[in-house]
């Protein structure tokens, strides 16, 4: 984002703060509102902090609180965004640099509305807009699992913004804008176990905080423009499309599988979707992990436009391009994927009608050519098989030139994919 568009953004967010005044600093959320019918995730689960425990695993606190090769919960793991750096705070029960201090009312209004414990809001890049649907019985189970873990004392490294972002005063306009705290509201005209997967997409597994779209300031849009967002380098695709990563068409075992063990027939989990599964999915009851391909698969499928404005080859240069692709095809991919892209599982997926080359985004099967795609090794998938990365071995065209022949062969039909896009890949920004 150039520095001219970040001032401009800065000055509409003084403006909408000095509108929305001071009021906003004071908004607080109520407890859950009688009368409202909250699924019982982990109910068998007697034990506060047993269920905590399992509340936490769903939710994948760890993943985020959890820097590499630090101690489990206790934070400083790096999170790129396009405004900059956050880095996760330490949420062990350490009086000094974890929440060891925190009341129960504390943790709930850090989830439900969104603020520290001295009342300042935190940044979103926290997904408390998601949070806010948990049921406050759940956010003390939470808290409790929290405080039986044994304190580290690790100082908080702060945030790494780029200007005006860094003026947390300005979430005051963010959230007038884009935040009012609630409640999950169960839907009257579906079932519990529906019911229990919304809870656990909307909510608790915050599903929307990777596969939504957001605009210009970070606030998801996905009403208006269904498609997903980059998050840690990947593209996470929209959940309300079948040419991405809706499942409105797939079998309920089919997503489970997907869900739980990471493969499928129709996919595999790679990327930050495979450390979620990993540290995750797989842990989940496989009655809870059903009743969220439930609620997947009721999700609307919607066109999704494409967000790429690439200048088009001309037929000549289209065809050259397609004739180095299959000729680098051959070379390097057919031996696995085989001369018509049909595959030969479970190594290696069939690319004829595979949608994760066919998607408007071209991130991720870049990447995957680049670093390697690995799906996660998980109970049901103990040994996985993976994709060796070609990161030093093929230049940007070559890898532009292979994709953009897997795009247009074997009945396939996307947008070619230029030299550029790739070398953005190996040298742009981490998000």
């Amino acid at each position: 984002m150039s520095r001219a568009l970040r001032w401009v953004l800065g000055l509409v967010l003084v403006l909408v703060a000095v509108v929305a005044s001071v009021g906003w600093l004071g908004l607080r959320g109520d407890s859950t509102p009688p009368g409202i019918e909250v699924p019982r995730v982990a109910a068998d689960r007697q034990d506060t902090i047993e269920r905590g425990a399992y509340l936490a695993t769903a939710a994948n606190c760890r993943g985020c609180h959890t820097a590499r090769g630090g101690a489990a919960y206790a934070g400083g793991r790096a999170i790129p965004t396009p405004f900059g750096t956050f880095h996760a705070p330490n949420i062990t029960p350490d009086g000094d640099t974890g929440i060891g201090r925190w009341t129960d009312d504390d943790f709930w209004r850090a989830l439900h509305e969104g603020k520290r414990p001295d009342g300042a809001p935190l940044y979103p890049s926290f997904p408390y807009t998601h949070y806010t649907k948990l049921d406050r019985a759940d956010s003390d189970a939470i808290l409790a699992y929290l405080r039986s873990l044994a304190p580290v004392a690790l100082a908080n490294r702060p945030h790494e913004l780029n200007f005006p972002y860094d003026q947390r005063w300005l979430l005051v306009a963010w959230r007038a804008l884009f935040f009012r705290p609630g409640v999950f509201e169960a839907d009257a005209t579906q079932d519990a176990r529906w019911n229990r997967g919304a809870y656990f997409v909307q909510g608790l597994g915050h599903c929307g905080a990777c596969h939504e779209a957001r605009n210009a300031l970070g606030a998801t849009v996905s009403r208006d423009n269904p498609a997903g967002g980059v998050v840690l380098s990947w593209y996470a695709p929209t959940l309300e499309s079948s040419a991405e990563a809706g499942v409105s068409h797939w079998s309920e075992d089919e997503i489970v599988a997907l869900l739980h063990d990471g493969v499928s027939a129709k996919a595999s989990a790679m990327g930050p979707m495979a450390e979620v599964v990993h540290d995750s999915l797989q842990h989940l009851d496989e009655e809870d992990v059903r009743a969220m391909a439930s609620y997947l698969r009721g999700m609307p499928d919607r066109e999704v436009s494409s967000p790429r404005a690439l200048r088009l080859p001309s037929e000549r240069e289209r065809l050259a391009s397609l004739e180095r692709g299959a000729s680098g095809y051959a070379k390097h991919c057919a031996d696995c994927h085989g001369e018509q892209g049909e595959g030969h599982a479970p190594s290696a997926p069939a690319l004829a009608g595979n949608r994760a080359l066919t998607m408007s985004s071209s991130v991720n099967p870049i990447r995957t050519i680049l670093y390697g795609g690995y799906a996660p090794g998980t109970t049901g998938n103990p040994q996985p098989f993976g994709m060796p990365p070609y990161y030093a071995q093929l230049s940007n065209g070559e890898i532009a030139d292979i994709l953009s022949y897997l795009r247009t062969s074997w009945g396939n039909q996307a947008a070619p994919v230029a030299d550029y896009e790739v070398q953005r890949q190996r040298t742009g920004p981490l998000w």
